[in-house]
């Protein structure tokens, strides 16, 4: 189950079916089982920079954020697998730089935040050619032009 919380400053401005679908295209290449669960955040620059600081000691904006939890509810037995945090105002900023859609930099970012909750990171040179190849590969598969971050 994919849970979302959209701020409604953006609710009209992002589709719901789009973050579902980047997310679910993750889980179906990384082969995870039906019954896992996390959260989409759709938030503002206040927002995550506030979480960036928190939580990594970074005080500045970010246009991701990801949150693995890796744990079962002890009600139905799903993993829950974590949050994921996503500035729409960076999101249309990286996209108008980019040249490109927000749709596809938003799909970007789903799909790159949940690889990080299924413990892809990119901080050494063969993690990141690893998470890259798996990301360049979902996006494909959801007709994303779009390979790596903003």
């Amino acid at each position: 189950m994919i849970n979302l919380q959209i701020l409604e400053t953006f609710e009209e401005k992002v589709a719901t079916e789009l973050l579902e679908k980047a997310a679910l295209a993750v889980l179906k290449h990384e082969e995870q089982p039906a019954a896992v669960e996390l959260t989409i955040v759709i938030t503002d620059d206040a927002e995550i920079r506030y979480l960036n600081q928190q939580f990594r000691d970074v005080d500045a904006p970010t246009d991701v954020l990801s949150f693995p939890a890796d744990e079962v509810d002890p009600d139905t037995g799903n993993t829950y697998l974590g949050d994921i945090i996503i500035s729409y105002p960076r999101v249309c900023r990286q996209s108008e730089a980019g040249g490109h859609a927000p749709e596809h930099e938003l799909e970007l970012l789903v799909v790159h935040g949940v690889l990080h909750l299924l413990g892809y990171d990119h901080a050494e040179a063969d993690e990141k050619e690893t998470m890259w190849a798996a990301q360049a590969e979902i996006l494909a598969g959801l007709g994303n032009p779009l390979q790596n971050p903003g």
